[in-house]
């Protein structure tokens, strides 16, 4: 029996111990992973909110791909992740930092919605074309993007990108994750019932306490 241990730049982390074919994790040295991430990409002050470790646990067990526990925890492995909660409450950081527990080649790139649409307005159709490939995508902030004009022709960028996505997924089983301050109907509202009734096949859904506290305050 070894130590499985992940090498960043930084420094090597154990998180777990290796048995036979298969990893046994630690869940408290892989907080303890995410959480010395989390120092060097945020600040000295950063820390894991106790109250946060269900959310946490969910997206670690998904993210070392272990199918037996996302069954239990009624996840697919060969969905994405949807995180959804209030504003402030740290979707982006938890879906920042966990992707560090993904072989390098695995690792999804963070972009945030209305970035994807200001470059809709710069360059059109050709940015829903390099987002709608087999490219890992975590789309931050689904919803607060606005709908663009490029020459005129108004456009629902991310609603036509998640379109395609899901297309991809089918074909190719590319998975694509994202985080929303929205609800699901407000999802709805803004993408049509279309990219709702999609994003419900392509998505595990991860919530939130609509209660959780801002941590940027």
């Amino acid at each position: 029996m070894s130590l499985y241990k992940i090498k960043e730049p930084e420094n090597e982390y154990i998180l777990g111990k290796i048995k036979g074919d298969n990893i046994h994790y630690d869940f408290d040295k892989v907080l303890n992973f995410i959480t010395a991430k989390g120092k060097l990409r945020y600040g000295s002050y950063f820390e894991l909110d106790p109250q946060d470790k269900y959310i946490i646990y969910k997206l670690v067990i998904y993210m070392i791909g272990d199918e037996h526990s996302c069954k239990v925890n009624h996840m697919d492995i060969n969905k994405g992740i949807l995180l959804t909660g209030p504003i402030g409450c740290g979707k982006t950081a938890l879906m920042n930092l966990v992707k560090f527990l993904l072989p390098i080649k695995k690792r999804y790139k963070l972009i945030t919605s209305r970035n994807v649409s200001f470059d809709f307005y710069k360059n059109g159709h050709q940015t829903i074309q390099q987002h709608s490939g087999t490219g890992k995508y975590c789309f931050d902030d689904l919803g607060v993007e606005r709908y663009v004009k490029h020459y005129g022709n108004e456009c629902n960028v991310l609603g036509e990108i998640l379109l395609s996505r899901y297309d991809i997924w089918v074909q190719k089983k590319v998975i694509t994750h994202a985080t929303t301050n929205l609800n699901a109907n407000e999802l709805e509202a803004w993408y049509g019932n279309r990219v709702r009734s999609r994003m419900r096949e392509m998505f595990n859904l991860i919530a939130f306490d609509k209660s959780s506290k801002d941590k940027r305050k």
